[in-house]
Parts: C-alpha cells; sequence; structure tokens
C-alpha cells in the first residue's frame, strides 16, 4: 500500500523534493503532468474509505463499479492493469488496511454564495445533455450509469475531476467482472456552460461543494 508504485505513489501528499508521505492525514493532491486529483483516501469527504461498505470497495478494485462509483482516468488503468488481478482476500486485506488508518477530520463548514442565473442554466444543461442517463434526480441506473447524488466526484472540493469527467468523457476499465462498460462521450460545452453545470451538480440533491468558475474550467482542460 505504501511501497513503490502503490496507492501511495498517488493518495499520499508529496514534500518538495518529490518524496511521498504515509497515507493517512491529509493526503491527496494533483497528478504530476495531469489534470486529475488522487483523493485522500482518509477523507470521507472526498470519496474516501471511512464509513464504506468493504464489499463494495473490493467490488470497485476488482471490477471498476459499483453501487455508488466508477474509476476512470488514471485509476481505471490502475483497476485494469493491477487490481482486477489480485485476490477479493488481498483486496479484503488493502480494504482492511486503509479502514483502519485514522480518518482525516471533516472539512469546516462554509456557506457558498451562487450566482442565480449560473444555477438556472446549469440546470437546463443537466436536462438536456445528463438527466436522460444519469436521471432526473442523478440516481443513475445500477451497473450502467453512475449515480450524481452524493457521488464524491461530484463535491470534491477540488473539481477539476468532475470538469474533466464531462470534457474528456467517462471511460470505466474493461475488466473480468465488467467486460463490456458503458463509457460516456465527453461535452464540448464553452467554458461559462460547464461552469454553470458544475456549478449547479456542486449545489443539487443536498450537495455543498463551492461554485466553478469559468477559469477553474479554461484550467483543468
Amino acid at each position: 500500500m505504501t511501497g513503490l508504485g502503490h496507492c501511495a505513489a498517488c493518495h499520499a501528499q508529496r514534500n518538495l523534493l518529490g518524496a511521498s508521505a504515509a497515507l493517512g492525514g491529509a493526503g491527496g493532491g494533483i497528478l504530476p503532468d495531469q489534470h486529475w486529483v488522487a483523493p485522500a483516501l482518509t477523507d470521507a469527504a472526498e470519496g474516501g474509505v471511512p464509513g464504506r461498505d468493504p464489499a463494495e470497495l473490493v467490488h470497485l478494485l476488482k471490477t471498476g463499479v459499483s453501487s455508488r462509483a466508477a474509476v476512470m482516468g488514471p485509476m481505471a488503468a490502475v483497476v485494469a492493469g493491477s487490481t482486477q488481478h489480485l485476490t477479493k482476500a488481498d483486496l479484503r486485506a488493502m480494504v482492511t488496511y486503509l479502514q483502519a488508518l485514522p480518518a482525516a477530520p471533516p472539512p469546516a463548514a462554509v456557506r457558498w454564495q451562487r450566482a442565480p442565473a449560473a444555477l438556472v442554466r446549469g440546470e437546463q444543461l443537466y436536462q438536456d445533455h445528463c438527466a436522460d442517463c444519469h436521471g432526473a434526480q442523478g440516481q443513475g441506473a445500477p451497473g450502467i450509469y453512475p449515480p450524481l447524488a452524493g457521488n464524491p466526484t461530484v463535491t470534491m472540493a477540488d473539481s477539476r475531476n468532475l470538469v474533466r469527467a464531462i470534457t474528456r468523457g467517462g471511460f470505466p476499465p474493461a475488466t473480468a467482472g465488467n467486460p463490456r462498460p458503458y463509457g460516456m462521450p465527453g461535452f464540448d460545452l464553452p467554458d461559462a456552460d460547464l461552469a454553470a453545470l458544475a456549478t449547479w451538480l456542486r449545489a443539487t440533491w443536498g450537495h455543498d461543494a463551492s461554485p466553478v468558475q469559468a477559469v477553474q474550467v479554461l484550467l483543468a482542460r
């Protein structure tokens, strides 16, 4: 878990010399030369392991999909080339180790101000481009389209994974347990529209994540 090429290589913080720390603590960070963020595995708010069903996590690492998520980006390559080939006993041991780490403290409560026009525009864009697959209430379709309601990719403090998923598409890996995964094409929306859509997603279905600005979209593309 903390050796070369394992979870800590992406999900642990690095110092100024590039050395990785332990998996506990704040953790996570932007992957070098990529526009993806590896979240802290001990942070429940970022989709980490605290409080999650161990069986669901094992299934996610084995197949690339679960009832609440689907891996994509660099993590899809990890599942395709590595974790799907591990035994379930080894995966359960990994999950047990991760869930034994001290959980990161919850983030401080913040009340976000969002432009009403952006929320109206974002909702319309969701109805036009997303609702047919992900559902009017963001519920998704089990085994096909992941839910967006309660999805940590939507509500992470850093919104670039959400932006990448929308602009580049979401493609889980093909695995023995899920040989024909459903993918999502990318949407070439203007920066302002994509920011409005992301802001609406991060403020809907009980979400309360920070709004997304057009300049953030431009930098994350």
